[in-house]
């Protein structure tokens, strides 16, 4: 299963990512976590030490690597110049599955142990000096973009990304490339508001999205969220001394977190489960199609100076019973 995270700044996103890969590590799923957000965070949220996180592999600085690998032997992909970050794959592509090594993985992906357990993170990388007043932090994503586009993933496998904050992520198609979308809000009109945004950007895209409510502290702030949000609130998250105990660096073992929130945590894992059954990989493949054919349209034909529109192979969906490579 592909789950987003997403939410303003500050709602505490990261920390309900990183709890969650916490909790599926700990019950023994296979775990992929990606940090896609702008301020990149989620390393340390997992327990990494800063300069460890520092020194994790920036996926933006390896594009022509996860480029030329996924390009494969696709006859409509002349060459990785030619790939930008919304390619869809073809016959010939290389994909990725979760579970799998492969040149990408050995790139970009570090293994974190957690307790009972250890998944594999991957990160976008910050903004450097060079980008300063020159990039576009999505050129950056657009690596995440590009692997979530040729990746097949089973039951029982899970890629967790931690998305940029508030309505940034919706300046690519990556919003529509999850099986399940948790929106992290306050029980505030500030937290509320990306809600909004997100609920009326994902309805054309058939987005599954469900609203975790933070910083609870009572009945007032469920019942808050509830009339704002209504039935797309699934679960709440109030205070945690586990939590405070993490972002201070020493987090105490897992089992030890509170009930409460750990049955949150079980409410967040049934529902992406749940959306396992009715995958729609026809679906999936129609909207990676879309984006790419308009990212072609606005800027990517010009900038590569080819026809993007022919790299659509028409009888090609993308799907579980592929092979992993070719």
């Amino acid at each position: 299963m592909k789950i987003a995270f997403v939410g303003k700044g500050g709602s505490g996103k990261t920390t309900l990512s990183s709890l969650f890969i916490r909790h599926l590590a700990a019950a023994g799923a296979t775990v992929v976590a990606v940090d896609a957000d702008i301020n990149q965070h989620l390393g340390a949220a997992l327990g990494l030490e800063e300069d460890e996180a520092a020194a994790l592999p920036a996926m933006g600085d390896r594009l022509r690597l996860i480029k030329d690998y996924l390009r494969g032997r696709n006859p409509r992909i002349a060459s990785a110049d030619t790939m930008i970050k919304t390619t869809p794959p073809g016959e010939g592509s290389r994909l990725l599955r979760v579970r799998e090594d492969n040149p990408v993985y050995d790139a970009c992906a570090r293994p974190v142990e957690l307790g009972g357990g250890a998944v594999r993170l991957m990160v976008t990388g910050p903004f450097t000096d060079a980008d300063l007043g020159v990039a576009c932090y999505h050129s950056k994503t657009g690596a995440v973009e590009l692997c979530l586009n040729h990746l097949v993933d089973g039951r029982d496998e899970y890629v967790v990304v931690d998305m940029t904050a508030g309505s940034d992520s919706f300046a690519s198609g990556m919003f529509t490339r999850f099986d399940m979308t948790f929106l992290v809000a306050e029980p505030t009109r500030k937290g509320v508001s990306v809600y909004r945004q997100y609920k009326e950007y994902a309805r054309d895209f058939g987005v599954a999205l469900k609203v975790v409510g933070n910083k609870v502290h009572g009945q007032d702030d469920i019942d808050f969220l509830r009339t704002e949000v209504g039935d797309d609130l699934l679960v709440t998250v109030g205070q945690s001394d586990w939590v405070r105990s993490m972002e201070k660096g020493r987090p105490p073992r897992f089992e030890l977190l509170e009930d409460a929130n750990r049955r949150s945590l079980h409410t967040l894992r049934a529902a992406a489960d749940a959306m396992y059954g009715v995958r729609d990989w026809q679906r999936y493949t129609r909207q990676m199609v879309h984006f790419h054919l308009k990212n072609a349209a606005s800027w990517g034909n010009e900038r590569t100076g080819a026809d993007l529109a022919a790299q659509i192979d028409p009888g090609f969906v993308l799907n579980e019973g592929l092979a992993a490579a070719v």
